[in-house]
């Protein structure tokens, strides 16, 4: 009997079989991990893509404004994720009411438009001094907010907790984004009634940033 290889205990597995299942099991978080990586290089490069392309494609918008030419102001129709019209122009106060707005709405009438983003520390820091303005330029503006590179459930949460006095709408894909030539938020458009863009601004705003911009905008020509 001793010659004897043993019996083979019940529901146990052959050694080489129990070998490749504990390689399996090593292997299989390393294949995740790798997986998870590719995806995370993959998007990122995604995003770069987006940016150098929506940056480049307004660039000569953006050129056009420097140079003070007062080009156009691209044109939009977009949902509206936040519908306060109260402060705005009385004929276009009941623009957006089906859900919508394009900027054709708002034609014969000063508006301020300011790109922005929940998770955007900036587009917080400069809000009260758009809320201070849009409430002293009382029905002689319309100040209008664009949502971009955001989720509408923490964009509504944002115009919430700010009271934010003005609509705003969203734009999810990169069209606006691109159109503008934008290179981050908050950017800010200043259009006058004509639908030209009379002055742009990067970056956060201060009230007298805000006002010297304003005051451009309210002496351009109504017609």
């Amino acid at each position: 009997m001793s010659g004897l290889d043993p019996a083979p205990i019940a529901g146990a597995s052959p050694p080489a079989a129990a070998e490749e299942t504990r390689s399996r099991r090593r292997i299989r978080p390393t294949h995740v991990a790798q997986a998870a990586a590719i995806s995370l290089v993959a998007a990122l490069l995604a995003l770069l893509v987006w940016k150098l392309v929506a940056g480049s494609a307004g660039a000569g918008f953006v050129k056009a404004i420097e140079r003070g030419e007062r080009p156009s102001a691209p044109a939009f129709d977009l949902p509206v994720i936040w519908n306060r019209t109260e402060l705005w122009p009385t004929a276009v106060r009941g623009a957006g009411d089906d859900g919508r707005l394009s900027l054709a709405e708002l034609r014969g009438h000063p508006v301020v438009l300011n790109f922005w983003a929940s998770w955007c520390i900036p587009c917080k820091e400069e809000a009260p001094a758009f809320d201070a303005a849009a409430r002293a330029h009382r029905g002689k503006i319309a100040f209008l907010g664009l949502d971009v590179q955001d989720l509408v459930p923490d964009a509504r949460r944002f115009l919430d907790t700010l009271d934010v006095p003005y609509a705003s709408v969203r734009d999810g894909t990169p069209n606006s984004y691109s159109a503008y030539g934008l290179t981050g938020v908050p950017e800010t458009y200043f259009i006058d009634a004509r639908g030209r863009v009379v002055a742009h601004a990067v970056g956060a705003l201060s009230r007298r940033e805000l006002e010297a911009s304003i005051t451009a905008l309210l002496a351009a020509p109504a017609s």
